[in-house]
């Protein structure tokens, strides 16, 4: 059987901090991502259910509707949402209940704003869409 090989993986940036979404929007389509954007947990809910990017940089802390309670209902809608990797950005110290909701919420990964750079960002995306085997 032959491999699928998309053209252009589908990312969607939900982050309510305007330059932070432009800066990793403008990173990830220079590394060839297609990138769809929303600014609160509401908008962006909506925009995944519709669009069904291959993944999603999701904020945690939003109006509307914070990124922990989006990825929950993500979760509950149906086999796209169960299954589309989230990686979370945050500035907040990932405690027990976050790591909880992260393990009940897989594929879900973290980052820590402060911790990271553009270039480990888009690192962490191309990683999460391209696993390594397991032998």
């Amino acid at each position: 059987m032959e491999k699928i090989v998309k053209e252009k993986y589908k990312i969607a940036v939900i982050e309510d901090e305007a330059i932070v979404s432009k800066t990793l929007t403008e990173e990830l389509e220079d590394a060839g991502f297609e990138v769809v954007e929303a600014f609160d947990g509401e908008e962006g809910l909506r925009m995944v259910l519709k669009e069904e990017p291959d993944l999603i940089l999701l904020d945690i802390v939003m109006p509307r509707m914070d990124g922990m309670t989006m990825m929950a209902n993500l979760r509950k809608s149906g086999k796209f949402g169960s299954q589309v990797p989230i990686i979370l950005l945050t500035n907040l110290n990932v405690d027990d209940k976050i790591m909880g909701e992260i393990g009940r919420n897989e594929p879900a990964y973290y980052l820590v704003k402060a911790d990271y750079s553009l270039i480990d960002v888009v690192q962490k995306v191309k990683g999460c869409l391209n696993p390594k085997p397991s032998f």
